[in-house]
């Protein structure tokens, strides 16, 4: 049976896509996730709600325990995983207000705890393939409902993670448009490396919302004009959430 958990991420700290909503507090071997998980289902599909950085947003990018709230997940039967994410643009044909489907990810996070296994116990050597990071049938699943909610969105694309939580200088936003890059935030790949982990198919839902600071033409993004954007989409996150989980009905 499909157990959707639901990661959700800047402007969707409070996410709560169904009725009676049961509250859950785990505790994981890593320490507590970043909030209680809400459960519940949708349409007969069951659904698992975290806040990654809190329900007040109180938990920096560093400082999110992302061990703890991927191990959740998995303990309380979770069998694919949606996060969500304010990102930044690296590139002029993705728009503020566009969604991503993240295929690649650069990590260049440098302070987070990135794997589950701190030993190799008895020579069981753990290192697992990242080719392929983001799961291709949660993927297909989000490119055709965004298809079909006539949502502007790209298939595919690199997320560069960086640290947190002050933005990019300029000369690090040109960097990272050298190395391909697409879009940039402070959270996706450490989930995504724990997901793949933990064995759990992860996709990843990337909302534009300023263009970092290497466009010229632009006033370099601020925290406040990437709420406002997502805000302003909210809605259609949260449409395109519901509808991919009825796919799994």
């Amino acid at each position: 049976m499909k157990k959707i958990g639901i990661i959700g991420g800047s402007g969707l700290e409070n996410l709560n896509i169904f009725q009676n909503a049961k509250e859950n507090d785990i505790e994981t071997p890593y320490g507590k996730p970043s909030s209680s998980i809400l459960t519940g289902n949708i349409e007969g599909v069951e659904v698992a709600i975290l806040s990654r950085h809190g329900r007040k947003h109180s938990i920096p990018p560093t400082h999110v325990n992302n061990r703890a709230n991927i191990h959740a997940l998995k303990q309380i039967s979770c069998t694919h995983i949606f996060a969500t994410t304010a990102c930044g643009s690296l590139r002029e044909e993705i728009g503020r207000g566009h969604i991503v489907f993240p295929d690649q990810f650069i990590d260049f996070t440098r302070h987070r705890a990135v794997t589950f296994y701190e030993t190799f116990e008895n020579g069981n050597l753990k290192h697992t393939p990242m080719a392929e990071p983001f799961s291709k049938e949660l993927r297909n699943i989000l490119c055709g409902k965004a298809k079909e909610l006539k949502l502007k969105f790209h298939p595919e694309g690199t997320v560069i993670t960086i640290e947190g939580p002050r933005f990019s200088t300029r000369a690090e936003s040109n960097m990272f448009r050298s190395w391909n890059a697409d879009i940039i935030n402070m959270s996706t790949a450490p989930e995504c490396i724990l997901a793949n982990e933990a064995g759990i198919p992860y996709a990843a839902i990337a909302l534009s919302t300023d263009y970092d600071c290497w466009k010229t033409d632009e006033v370099p993004v601020t925290w406040e004009e990437v709420l406002k954007v997502f805000n302003l989409n909210v809605a259609n996150v949260t449409d395109l959430l519901i509808n991919a989980i009825k796919a799994f009905r």
